[in-house]
């Protein structure tokens, strides 16, 4: 599957752990796992959630390449 997001990238630059994403969004750390993997993705309302938990645009979780190549079409 094609790297869609950078949260795992964006936890570790904040010295934050997917554990602590967990608690604080009120999912089960195996979620977060999957987000940070790629092998799912959150919706669109926890992604705004994810984004004013890390202070960060939702544009800066994405993967440049990923929103080039959907910007294309």
């Amino acid at each position: 599957m094609q790297d869609v997001n950078r949260l795992k990238l964006v936890l570790v630059e904040q010295k934050k752990t997917s554990k602590w994403l967990s608690e604080e969004l009120g999912v089960s750390p195996s979620t977060v796992s999957k987000w940070c993997t790629n092998s799912s993705q959150p919706d669109i309302e926890t992604l705004a959630k994810i984004s004013k938990l890390l202070e960060v645009g939702v544009e800066e979780l994405y993967n440049k390449k990923f929103m080039e190549s959907v910007s294309k079409r």
